[in-house]
């Protein structure tokens, strides 16, 4: 069975930092890319950012490039996401996501940006 449980969220304040992390099981983890999506009540889910599955890839939106890094431990099944000059616009609900035949997501961690 397919699990996926984020990390790391909180109150940080504006131009602060964060790291994120996922932990995972259930599947074969360095065989598999894997994604951070992030959704904000009310609005739709946007994707930040993918990682392939030996890390050599690794692709951002552009509402996020240059300021939050995408990063696998493929010996501990794990997928982080360090966030730095936060942004009261980055507060979301922040998930991290399993590539294949479906989008498999874990339950989330709330990032809020505020001072």
């Amino acid at each position: 069975q397919v699990q996926l449980v984020e990390s790391g969220g909180g109150l940080v304040r504006p131009g602060g930092s964060l790291r994120l992390s996922c932990a995972t099981s259930g599947f074969t983890f360095n065989v598999a890319a894997m994604r951070w999506d992030r959704q904000v009540p009310g609005k739709a889910l946007e994707w930040i950012s993918t990682i392939s599955p030996t890390g050599d890839h690794k692709s951002y939106a552009e509402s996020v490039k240059g300021r939050f890094t995408i990063s696998r431990d493929n010996a501990l099944n794990t997928v982080s996401l360090q966030m730095t000059g936060l942004n009261p616009e980055d507060s979301a609900v922040y998930y991290c996501a399993l590539i294949g035949p479906v989008i498999t997501r874990g339950p989330g961690t709330q990032v809020t940006v505020s001072s």
